[in-house]
């Protein structure tokens, strides 16, 4: 992974449909050797597929949260039986299994805060395996900008140690 092959996934992950040559132009080479890397990187398993960015907001949607799962008996049959089912659950956008004091971590999107409260208590909170279910409402949601995507004032200089 060079900086090349970087700059790639940073544009690919912003915008998986733009065009060889749109990709190729952006990152400075020529569409040959765009492509190129762009077959390598999938090759390679680094690039693993494309997918659409979803505003959750227009599909009625538009409370997320994310709920902390920890899990008894802590096993990896236990752990990945919860994680798989969560999966499954047309609310849940992602799921993490993590380290710390919770096994699983899940972001879903809602319809409301009552239908909130009502999947974590009639479909989460009752589940024997499920020993604590902790919600945090998600209130705003930024993806990182690529740092020539920002007004010239508030890009960071490059050469600065932030320690």
């Amino acid at each position: 992974m060079d900086a090349v092959d970087q700059a790639i996934l940073r544009r690919l992950q912003r915008d998986g449909r733009q065009t060889n040559r749109e990709l190729a132009q952006a990152v400075g080479i020529a569409p040959s050797t765009a492509l190129e890397r762009t077959r390598a990187l999938r090759s390679r398993g680094v690039i693993t597929g494309f997918h659409a960015a979803v505003d959750f907001e227009r599909l009625g949607r538009g409370v997320q949260a994310l709920i902390s799962i920890r899990i008894r008996p802590q096993s990896r049959e236990a752990i990945e039986s919860a994680r798989d089912g969560m999966a499954a659950m047309p609310e849940t956008v992602g799921v993490f299994v993590v380290t710390g004091n919770e096994d699983l971590l899940v972001h879903v999107a809602v319809p409301s805060t009552a239908y909130l409260r009502d999947f974590v208590l009639d479909r989460l909170a009752r589940r024997k395996e499920f020993v604590d279910v902790r919600t945090t409402v998600v209130y705003d949601y930024v993806r990182p900008v690529e740092q020539s995507e920002l007004p010239a004032e508030n890009r960071r200089d490059e050469r600065t140690s932030f320690r």
